[in-house]
C-alpha cells in the first residue's frame, strides 16, 4: 500500500462547483446505494405524498392545510387562525427558531439531508428522472460531450419536459394550498380566457421551479440558503455531523489484496465518497458550508469497506470530539440552556393556543359620525361590528347592552356566523338622554349565541354636553 498525502487546506481556497476562470463545474454525482439511500427515500415518499395530499385532505369539511393570504385566513392542521391570532404565529415562529438552533447545535444538518424540500425534490425526484433517462454519471458526460444526434436530442427533450411538466405539478399543488382545492378545480375547469393574469403567474412560477432544478441545482445550497452559513456559529466539536474518521482512515494509501495494512489508513483513496457528492466536496476534508449531510458518502464508503471486509463505518455520524476522544454526544450546558428556552416556547404557545376564544368580536364607533337624538328623546351612536367564528360550526350571534340601560337595534336583521367564517355588521345603540352623564361614556356589551356568553366587549359612546 502507498501512503498519500494530501494537502487537506486547499480546499479552502476554492468552491467546488467552480474553477479558476470563474466557470461553473457542473456536477455529476454518481448514484448513491445503500441503506441510508434507501431510508432517506421512505422519508422522501411520505413526504412528498403529505405535499400533494395535505390541501385535499378534509377535516370537518375544512382543509387539513390551507394559507389563505389574499382573505388573510390560515387552516393548520385543521385548526382556523386570523390576523388576531398573529400573537401565536410569532410565538410559533420564535420556537421554530429556537428548535433549529437546537437542533442544528446537537444533529447537525439532519435537516437538510432528509426533509429540505430542496433536497428532496432534486435528489428523490428531478435526479432520479435524469438517471431514468440519461443513465448514471458516467453516461451523462458522455451524453453531454457527444454531438447532437436524434437519441441526444429525444433525451434531453423528455427529460426537460418532464421536468417542466413536475414543476407546474408543484406550482398547481402550492396554489391550492393558497386558495383550497375547490378553488383550484374550478380554475383548471374554467375556460382559460377567465384566468389569464393566473395562468401566466403560474407558468412564471413553474418556469422558475423548473429552473432552480434543471440548472441551479446545488447551488441553491451552497449560495443561496443562509442556513448552511449558520454552521460556523452553530455547530460545535460536540455537534453529530456526516464525518470522516480520520484517526481511522489517515494516512490514506491504495490497497492491493495480500498487501500488509499495517502503519496505513483504511482510506483506500478509491474517491467513491467525492464521486456519489451532490455538491462536489470531499468529506475528508471535515465539516464545509456546502454538505448537506444527505449520507450518500457513507454508503459508498460502506459498500467499499464491505468489499475489503474491512468494519463500515469510515464515514459516519459522529462529533469531532467522538472522533477525536471516542466520546459519544455530550449534553452540554448549550443545548440544556437551548432546550430550556424551547420547552418554555412551547408552553406558553399551547397555553394560548388551548385558551384563546373559539369566536373573536371587534366592536368599533363608527369613526367621522356624532351622536344622534332620536324622537323619542334618546341618543344613538352607529358601530361596526365585526366576528370571527373559529369553529366549524355555524354561530348565531345576539348582542346585549350590558350597561348602561339602553338598546341595541342591528342594521339588517338577525346576525348569525358562517363556520370558520366571518361576519361584518353595523348596529346602533340608544340610550335615553337622561343617563348620560357626561359627554363621553363607557358600553358594555356581551355577545350571546342561545344562551353561551361568547365575548364582553367595551367601547365608548358619545353624547351632548350637559349644561351647567
Amino acid at each position: 500500500m502507498t501512503p498519500i498525502q494530501k494537502d487537506t487546506e486547499a480546499y479552502r481556497d476554492k468552491v467546488a462547483t467552480v474553477d479558476e476562470s470563474g466557470k461553473r463545474i457542473w456536477i455529476y454525482p454518481k448514484k448513491p446505494k445503500g441503506s441510508l439511500t434507501r431510508a432517506r427515500e421512505i422519508v422522501a415518499a411520505f413526504l412528498l405524498l403529505f405535499l400533494f395530499l395535505a390541501p385535499f385532505v378534509k377535516i370537518s369539511g375544512q382543509p387539513f392545510l390551507l394559507f389563505d393570504i389574499i382573505n388573510r385566513k390560515f387552516i393548520i392542521f385543521g385548526l382556523v387562525f386570523w390576523p388576531q391570532d398573529f400573537h401565536l404565529f410569532v410565538l410559533a415562529t420564535i420556537s421554530l427558531v429556537v428548535f433549529i438552533v437546537l437542533f442544528t447545535v446537537s444533529l447537525g444538518r439532519l435537516w437538510c439531508g432528509w426533509a429540505c424540500p430542496q433536497t428532496i425534490f432534486m435528489e428523490m425526484v428531478f435526479r432520479k428522472i435524469e438517471y431514468w433517462i440519461e443513465g448514471d454519471a458516467r453516461k451523462q458526460i458522455a451524453l453531454n460531450k457527444a454531438p447532437w444526434t436524434g437519441q441526444k436530442v429525444f433525451k434531453k427533450t423528455l427529460k426537460h419536459l418532464i421536468f417542466y411538466g413536475i414543476a407546474f405539478l408543484i406550482g398547481n399543488t402550492f396554489l391550492a394550498y393558497i386558495i383550497g382545492a375547490e378553488a383550484l378545480y374550478e380554475i383548471i375547469t374554467d375556460p382559460t380566457s377567465e384566468h389569464i393574469v393566473g395562468l401566466t403567474t403560474m407558468i412564471g412560477f413553474s418556469t422558475v421551479f423548473y429552473g432552480v432544478f434543471a440548472f441551479f441545482r446545488e447551488q441553491v445550497c451552497t449560495m443561496v440558503c443562509p442556513y448552511g452559513r449558520l454552521q460556523g456559529v452553530l455547530l460545535d466539536p460536540n455537534s453529530i455531523v456526516v464525518a470522516y474518521d480520520f484517526k481511522r482512515g489517515e494516512l490514506r494509501g491504495r490497497y492491493r489484496k495480500q498487501e500488509e495494512r499495517a502503519d496505513h489508513g483504511d482510506c483506500v483513496d478509491c474517491q467513491q465518497c467525492v464521486e456519489v457528492c451532490p455538491t462536489g466536496i470531499d468529506i475528508r476534508n471535515g465539516t464545509q458550508l456546502e454538505c448537506i449531510n444527505c449520507t450518500a458518502c457513507i454508503d459508498a464508503c460502506n459498500t467499499v469497506m464491505s468489499k475489503l471486509n474491512w468494519p463500515s463505518g469510515l464515514i459516519r455520524y459522529a462529533s469531532f470530539n467522538g472522533i477525536e476522544e471516542g466520546t459519544k454526544l455530550k449534553v452540554t450546558p448549550r443545548i440544556v440552556g437551548y432546550a430550556v428556552i424551547l420547552i418554555l416556547l412551547l408552553f406558553i404557545t399551547g397555553f394560548f393556543l388551548f385558551n384563546r376564544a373559539a369566536v373573536e368580536t371587534t366592536i368599533l364607533r363608527t369613526p367621522g359620525l356624532l351622536y344622534q337624538e332620536t324622537e323619542n328623546g334618546g341618543i344613538s351612536n352607529l358601530y361596526n361590528l365585526k366576528i370571527i367564528n373559529k369553529t366549524y360550526e355555524v354561530k348565531p350571534i345576539e348582542l346585549r347592552l350590558k350597561s348602561p340601560q339602553g338598546e341595541i337595534k342591528v342594521v339588517g336583521g338577525p346576525l348569525q356566523v358562517p363556520e370558520s367564517g366571518m361576519l361584518e355588521s353595523a348596529f346602533f345603540v340608544e340610550i335615553p338622554a337622561r343617563n348620560i352623564k357626561f359627554p363621553r361614556i363607557l358600553l358594555y356589551i356581551e355577545i350571546f349565541s342561545g344562551d353561551e356568553l361568547l365575548d364582553e366587549i367595551r367601547t365608548s359612546f358619545i353624547g351632548p354636553e350637559r349644561k351647567k
